[in-house]
């Protein structure tokens, strides 16, 4: 069964390259991200690893915990790493999971049979503390992640697990957001004391809440 939003991310043990992990105990009361990678040393998986290894003050301040997942074993993550702290500048600072047995990866249903019957597609999933999956993305092999984009979703989906407010489409952090139709227009001005502009009695914007 391929997971869904809404649903709980499968708990799992696992090796990595920073040790043995318990993934819920990892990520403990922390957001999640985990995404995959097709194989070590791969060309645009090595940008990406070290574009999330250069955003980690990024991922820290948000309180998300941030783990890779590739079906080679950890020995040999631990190489690849060499290789990614040398070319992108880095240090790798979180876990790459070794997943040769591909337990995990379908689990999370990350072996797509008409892109290949045994490596991961390139899937990344945000995971809320509450363990549910709040985002899905999949992407090609010759597709690079774009992380300001994830970035971004997970400041979206914070606003939206604090407070009642959507965000538009293109939405970057300090514009208006959307206030979501369960709250009527007269109960506004109490719940977001910043002010509001009626759009249309469906649509209603007003100050980002927690700027």
């Amino acid at each position: 069964m391929s997971l869904r939003l809404g649903d709980k991310a499968p708990n799992f043990t696992a090796k990595t390259s920073q040790g043995d992990i318990d993934f819920y105990e990892f990520l403990g009361d922390s957001w999640g991200v985990l995404f995959s990678h097709p194989a070590d040393y791969t060309p645009v998986c090595t940008t990406e690893l070290g574009k999330t290894a250069s955003l980690k003050s990024e991922f820290d301040k948000r309180n998300v915990k941030v783990v890779a997942l590739s079906v080679d074993s950890v020995e040999s993550h631990e190489g690849w790493i060499k290789d990614i702290n040398e070319t992108q500048g880095v240090e790798v600072n979180f876990p790459i999971i070794g997943d040769e047995n591909r337990e995990i990866a379908l689990a999370y249903d990350m072996i797509h049979p008409n892109a290949s019957l045994t490596a991961t597609v390139r899937s990344l999933f945000v995971i809320a503390p509450d363990k549910t999956i709040k985002l899905i993305i999949t992407y090609p092999a010759s597709t690079g992640r774009n992380f300001q984009e994830i970035l971004r979703v997970i400041d979206s989906l914070q606003l939206t697990a604090n407070y009642s407010v959507a965000t538009p489409a293109d939405w970057k952090e300090g514009e208006d957001v959307v206030v979501v139709p369960a709250i009527k227009t007269e109960d506004i001005p109490a719940k977001f004391p910043k002010g509001f502009t009626l759009v249309k009695p469906y649509l209603r914007l007003t100050p980002q809440p927690n700027k």
